[in-house]
């Protein structure tokens, strides 16, 4: 990544290629100086440099006598605008010429394309958001339902980043004790209580469980729930899937062993993402082929969050046997047992079934009759609780990684207390645990992770 932040960058800020408008972004000490060579007001001349920030004014383009175009000059002045520094939005027509001939203009006049992400590692660098809050603005571009949009709005204010340099504040305050214990060492004095430093490290583990332990939601809701599609051949897996898809995605058949390849969409149902996964029919065959993509159904539950054991209508003597042998397989799964064909069964078969199995989803994929209980069910299976109760929830791995880091040695620094170990001993470990913090928020950073970072932000942002 280019260490130099003390340059003009640009970047078109709206997608590529052709729109009603593009916006295209500077920012640097010298963007508003460098535009304001090339804009004309509309309305007499006009000095860019002395207007108010946060204003809008309207004008041409222009190179050599020659107008671009009409557009609109939005006005941003440090310290208060995205990056922190002069910053000039330019809402021009969304034609893909006029974007690079604006785009041209200023690279040949001391402006240079800027990197990915390189708006939002300066905003953090400038200190308006910390790194926690910078790496939530790539996962609310990139939401796809109201769950994930939910989790990186609730990062983005800055909910997850505040309980965690609330923990490493205070950890820091005892460390500074600590510290101070060992510059005395000779009179041993005891500056830091080993009581309330003792409920502190409780707390402090407490706090780092309940956020690791979120991250199984957080991952899921942020990538979209994975569900197999499971069961015999022809008991109506492609149709289910089509059913809830509303198309027809997958090939339906009544010739056995049809899905040879796990089909695979994305659905999302009251705002959480579900992908959906059409799997090979469990059955024993000579196919090699058919065999192959067996073995892929298998593989595909042990990725998968829930399973959905299909089951067909006419073959329900042999349900309890079916259902034993998935569950004693994978008894770690979410296993959501779900009957085919429901128009083959009597009522009083319904009725029966029903006081046999508990949570058992009796439908018809084909009439789409009895989708709605299934969609309900999953909705009740998501536990948005976390999310309803505005809980903070971690989905991002990197955090996931430092917190786990944090948790080992917080428990190192534990045992130390434990044990009665030398106070110069442990402080080791506390000192591991507030790097690992600082690690999240950016109070800790290296060039290397934030290249990683912002490497994976879109131009322009």
């Amino acid at each position: 990544m280019n260490t130099l932040h003390n340059d003009t960058i640009i970047a078109l800020a709206t997608s590529s290629g052709v729109g009603a408008i593009a916006v295209i972004r500077i920012s640097g000490e010298e963007s508003i100086t460098i535009v304001n060579q090339f804009f004309k007001s509309k309305y007499g001349k006009k000095d860019l440099n002395k207007v108010k920030s946060h204003t809008i004014h309207l004008g041409h383009i222009i190179n050599n006598k020659v107008i671009i175009d009409e557009v609109l000059v939005s006005i941003f002045k440090n310290p208060h605008s995205y990056t922190g520094e002069n910053v000039v939005e330019i809402s021009c027509h969304g034609s893909v010429y006029i974007q690079q001939e604006i785009l041209q203009l200023f690279i040949k006049n001391g402006v240079r394309n800027a990197n990915a992400g390189e708006f939002t590692l300066r905003a953090f660098l400038n200190g308006k958001m910390d790194l926690s809050q910078a790496e939530a603005v790539a996962d609310l571009i990139s939401s796809n339902s109201a769950a994930s949009h939910q989790v990186a709005m609730q990062q983005m204010r800055g909910g997850f980043s505040d309980e965690i340099q609330n923990l490493r504040q205070q950890l820091l305050n005892f460390a500074s004790l600590i510290e101070l214990e060992l510059d005395f060492a000779e009179e041993d004095v005891e500056f830091a209580d080993r009581t309330e430093f003792n409920n502190l490290i409780s707390k402090i583990s407490n706090v780092l469980k309940r956020l690791i332990d979120s991250f199984a939601l957080g991952n899921v809701l942020k990538n979209g729930i994975p569900v197999a599609i499971v069961g015999e051949p022809n008991v109506g897996k492609s149709t289910l899937l089509n059913a809830l898809l509303n198309e027809e995605k997958a090939i339906v058949s009544h010739i056995e062993g049809t899905t040879r390849d796990a089909i695979e969409d994305e659905l999302i149902i009251d705002g959480v993402a579900y992908r959906f996964i059409d799997t090979a029919g469990i059955r024993k065959t000579e196919d090699f082929v058919e065999n192959i993509g067996i073995k892929k159904t298998f593989e595909n539950i042990e990725k998968a969050q829930l399973v959905l054991h299909l089951f067909d209508a006419s073959k329900i003597n042999s349900l309890q046997n079916n259902i034993s042998e998935l569950e004693n397989k994978y008894p770690s799964k979410r296993i959501l047992t779900i009957i085919n064909k429901a128009d083959l069964l009597s009522n009083d078969e319904i009725s029966k079934l029903k006081s046999q199995y508990s949570n058992l989803i009796i439908l018809s994929a084909k009439q789409k009759t009895g989708i709605h209980e299934l969609t309900a069910t999953l909705t009740n299976l998501a536990n948005k609780g976390a999310l309803s109760n505005n809980e903070t929830i971690v989905s991002n791995s990197r955090h996931f990684e430092a917190l786990n880091n944090a948790l080992n040695a917080i428990s190192e620094v534990q045992k130390g207390i434990d044990n009665n170990i030398s106070t110069d001993l442990f402080s080791i470990d506390v000192r591991q645990a507030l790097f690992h913090l600082g690690e999240i928020t950016g109070e800790v950073t290296t060039e290397d992770l934030l290249g990683n970072i912002f490497a994976n932000f879109c131009i322009g942002k």
